[in-house]
């Protein structure tokens, strides 16, 4: 039995890339180290800076803020402008300590996300919340079933010898997706959380990111080279879902109880949540899908109450101003607008872009007419839905790391996110937040 799991470990642990011809120069640790310092220094200087003027000129979120920072320091833009100078700050030896860096930093968030999801709103306002859930997900997959076939003969775009099943369930899901926690901040700041709107949003949200994020891994599963793989991923991640389901809360209580016992959260508590955080991050990934799952499902599962409120408190600025804007500047340095550069390429992301648009905003706009939605809150609820902000950064990144897509359809897809999670406050603010002023019915806007 301990040969078996030393065994399994090993096969874990050990090198899966191709292998490595010789180079005339290698990096020292001391090199990846002064590389590292001046790196992060530079993306949060470029993050905080673009968020501020995102902020103050556009009154968009600092999120918004940060994924254009991103996409300035890639190729898109400090590399037109200074290409030795980009090459030598962000040198393409360094782009693995990045790389897991930015993993740290969306797994924190997410387990964050799960920490603070508001489960008593997929019980307040079901029925309408499912119609807009299934219309927000039938719409995106239904384009992504008439799209996919054309866009899987456009050489550049999905990775050469994909199946169009994988595709079309990629696709899909990179357009049914919906900014939820960017989505529960402006519905939050509003003061709409109890809203027949801000309920109905956040429920039908949290049901179109977590059929997403299941189409993904199932997508993944299949990616990962044979029937095999992908039963030990899906199985995996049903049974790992099904034992925190079952046994979380009772198993994590202690947690909560020592919390509230003290009136504070020890050093102790930390390390040993932050610990769990990490195993969970590991299994998911180490199954085969990805550790944003692991630390997801962790969190939704923690303590609520103190335990939550000490745990944001000590983690969330580290993770969201230290940690997230490598995970922006990761997916930057993987964007190449550049690469859009035939009229046949610019077509296709403004295809895209607006199929997607009509997918998200057009589907569940009809589907809250329907059940019943008055046109201003229906129309509010179609640009909040309509928003991909940092899960479809995610959902990409996850793409072009496991070989499903190519840098084309990445930057087209990063464009779709960035243009989508943009015109979020507006939208709702034209379509939604004058008229419910107007009938006190919305704070002002923070």
């Amino acid at each position: 039995m301990g040969d078996d799991v030393a065994s399994l470990l090993a096969g874990i642990l050990a090198p899966h890339g191709p292998a490595v011809a010789a180079k005339a120069f290698s990096y020292t640790p001391g090199d990846y180290s002064v590389h590292f310092f001046l790196q992060l220094a530079l993306i949060i200087a470029t993050c905080r800076g673009v968020g501020w003027l995102g902020r103050t000129y556009l009154g968009q979120p600092q999120v918004v803020g940060e994924m254009i920072a991103g996409v300035i320091l890639g190729p898109s833009l400090f590399g037109l402008v200074a290409p030795g100078l980009q090459a030598m700050v962000f040198p393409k030896e360094t782009s693995s300590i990045l790389y897991a860096g930015s993993q740290l930093g969306v797994s924190l968030y997410m387990f964050l996300v799960g920490l603070t999801l508001r489960l008593d709103h997929v019980q307040a306002k079901m029925r309408n919340a499912a119609m807009v859930s299934a219309a927000g997900l039938m719409a995106p997959f239904l384009i992504a079933i008439m799209i996919t076939p054309a866009l899987l003969r456009v050489p550049g775009l999905f990775t050469d010898g994909l199946g169009q099943a994988q595709a079309t369930l990629f696709l899909g899901a990179c357009i049914a997706l919906t900014a939820f926690p960017m989505l529960a901040r402006i519905i939050n700041e509003r003061g709409l959380a109890d809203s027949p709107l801000g309920t109905l949003s956040l429920t039908a949200g949290a049901f179109d990111d977590a059929a997403s994020w299941c189409v993904l891994a199932i997508v993944l599963a299949l990616a990962g080279g044979g029937s095999a793989i992908a039963v030990v991923a899906i199985g995996g991640t049903i049974l790992y879902a099904a034992f925190l389901l079952l046994f979380g809360r009772r198993l994590l209580a202690p947690l909560g109880r020592a919390v509230e016992a003290r009136g504070a959260m020890s050093t102790t508590i930390l390390a040993i949540t932050l610990a769990l955080f990490c195993l969970s991050a590991f299994i998911m990934d180490a199954i085969g899908v990805h550790g944003i799952f692991g630390g997801f499902i962790l969190g939704v599962f923690m303590p609520r109450g103190l335990f939550a409120e000490e745990l944001k408190a000590k983690v969330e600025p580290i993770a969201v101003v230290l940690l997230l804007p490598i995970f922006f500047t990761y997916s930057g340095l993987n964007t190449r607008f550049d690469v859009m550069n035939s009229l046949a390429f610019l077509t296709i992301a403004l295809g895209l872009l607006i199929a997607s648009i009509a997918a998200k905003f057009g589907a569940c706009y009809l589907a809250a007419r329907l059940s019943g939605e008055d046109r201003h809150t229906a129309l509010g609820i179609g640009a909040l839905m309509n928003s991909r902000g940092l899960m479809e950064l995610i959902i990409v990144n996850i793409g072009i790391q496991k070989g499903i897509i190519q840098p084309a359809l990445f930057s087209m897809l990063v464009l779709m996110a960035i243009v989508t999670t943009m015109m979020a406050g507006p939208l709702f603010e034209l379509f939604y937040g004058r008229h419910a002023r107007s009938i006190k019915h919305l704070n002002s806007v923070t």
